[in-house]
């Protein structure tokens, strides 16, 4: 199951994020998704665990919480294609 965390503080660290949902089960991976220019965080990020019940349990036990001074936003995450498709130019002329 893949899990979308947002709203992070630029501080929080893979292993952070890793800690925290190791809690409700087994992590696969841990991404915190980056600028690819500066490098900087871009304060989202996406977390891997196999189990799907394990997964609801961190969604559930995570979302809203505070981590590093700011509170998560924390759901499963959607298929990437649904949210980059046309990018709101199609059609114009």
């Amino acid at each position: 199951m893949n899990i979308y965390v947002g709203n992070l503080s630029y501080e929080v660290t893979e292993e952070d994020l890793r800690e925290a949902f190791e809690g409700f089960g087994q992590v696969a991976s841990v991404n915190i998704i980056r600028d690819r220019y500066s490098g900087q965080p871009k304060g989202f990020g996406f977390v891997e665990m196999p189990a799907k019940a394990e997964g609801q349990s961190a969604i559930i036990g995570l979302d809203g919480k505070e981590l590093k001074g700011r509170t998560l936003n924390v759901s499963e995450a959607r298929p990437r294609s649904e949210d980059r498709r046309g990018g709101g130019r199609r059609g114009r002329r």
